[in-house]
């Protein structure tokens, strides 16, 4: 492997002047560079990243500690913050929390003792004593998906509230009025956030969420399912279960389904988090879609504003209901923002209707397949960018 010294000779310069080119000094003259670059080519050199770093005192990689690798959300938008951060010339150190607030920790400190530039996190709940040191330590830190209140980082997420309004509408207008959830961590901001989303809509229309319709589950596929199994053993089991994020829901089905029970018509069931194979399953399952890659994307260039000294701002993306045939769809659903739809959340009769649902809703008859990524629309053309603190 050639050295810093081959190419130094190859180019018949000094080590100091290969030093100087390669680092984009401006100070060697264009002829000398251009020598430099064709010794570089010719001899196949590659610079020690290590001991760059110990010069210029950044390593060109990024930290992503997610939530849950498992979980094809995270999967996703793991994939897109590798993409992205490599288009700007950074690497990136993925580390798995598995949902474990310990092992995050674990992840965290093992990135920051590596020298990573800068770190992305999904917390796994809300009182990392560690994080909240690193950010006052001026670690440059972004916060994706979830956050920690009182940590002074940006956060990139999406916005699920109005989807979550534009779900609750849908499913009034199919005239369904016993609605459950099964809620996320209530000590992870989109457990808790979610939830209160799903009782603010429901009040919208009049309808209560009950003690007994709220199971509390951890964004795990076994939680989805014991929960589930708790609604269907109650004297009056909801209509609609709403599980509140997409591994919880695969266990409520596969409750719903070990009790001999089919989907739609002995229960209902729809999901936060849109993934690809819900327009797979019989029937296909209507759900809230996050604008994964683009969260992924626009995470890892408010990290690297931070890492290369300008100030980011947080960003929020809306989510989108996509509306298949798991509540009771016909083949070729109406938009709930129809208007005139019998039952329809602008039909008179609802107690306490609120005006016509945003229009950010997608249909999808049958089970055509998502138009691209994970979600049910390409992220880039149907999500708008909104930067706002959250």
């Amino acid at each position: 492997m050639a050295s810093i010294k081959d190419v130094a000779a190859e180019a018949g310069v000094s080590v100091a002047t290969v030093s100087r080119v390669l680092n984009e000094h401006p100070s060697v003259s264009a002829e000398a560079r251009a020598r430099v670059r064709a010794a570089v080519e010719a001899l196949g050199y590659r610079p020690n990243a290590v001991a760059r770093s110990l010069r210029t005192d950044q390593t060109r990689t990024l930290g992503l500690v997610i939530s849950d690798v498992l979980n094809p959300y995270f999967t996703e938008l793991a994939r897109s913050v590798e993409e992205e951060a490599r288009a700007l010339g950074y690497s990136v150190i993925i580390g798995n929390a598995d949902e474990r607030p310990d092992l995050q920790d674990h992840h965290v400190r093992t990135l920051l003792d590596r020298r990573i530039d800068g770190l992305l996190v999904s917390p796994t709940d809300g009182g990392s004593p560690l994080m909240l040191q690193a950010a006052r330590a001026g670690t440059p830190m972004v916060f994706v998906d979830r956050w920690i209140k009182g940590v002074d980082v940006p956060v990139v997420r999406a916005d699920g509230q109005q989807a979550v309004r534009d779900l609750v509408a849908h499913l009034c207008g199919l005239g369904h009025r016993r609605l459950a959830i099964i809620a996320g961590p209530a000590a992870t901001t989109t457990g808790s956030e979610r939830v209160r989303a799903f009782r603010d809509a429901l009040a919208a229309y009049g309808l209560a969420l009950p003690d007994a319709y709220t199971g509390q589950g951890d964004f795990q596929a076994e939680s989805g399912r014991r929960v589930t199994e708790g609604f269907l053993d109650l004297p009056e089991p909801p209509e609609v279960i709403f599980a509140a994020d997409n591994l919880m829901a695969l266990g409520a089905l596969d409750a719903i389904r070990a009790r001999g029970l089919r989907v739609p018509d002995d229960i209902a069931l729809a999901a936060f988090d849109d993934i690809p194979w819900f327009v797979h399953t019989d029937p296909p399952i209507t759900a809230i879609a996050q604008p994964t890659g683009a969260l992924g994307r626009a995470a890892v260039r408010a990290l690297v504003d931070r890492v290369e000294g300008r100030g980011p701002e947080s960003v929020t993306l809306p989510a989108r209901l996509v509306v298949r045939r798991s509540c009771g769809e016909s083949a070729s659903p109406a938009s709930p923002a129809s208007p005139g739809l019998p039952g329809s959340p602008t039909s008179p009769g609802l107690p306490g209707s609120p005006a016509e649902p945003s229009a950010a809703v997608t249909v999808v008859p049958g089970v055509r397949e998502p138009a691209a990524g994970a979600g049910a629309v390409p992220e880039d053309e149907s999500f708008a960018t909104n930067r706002s603190m959250p």
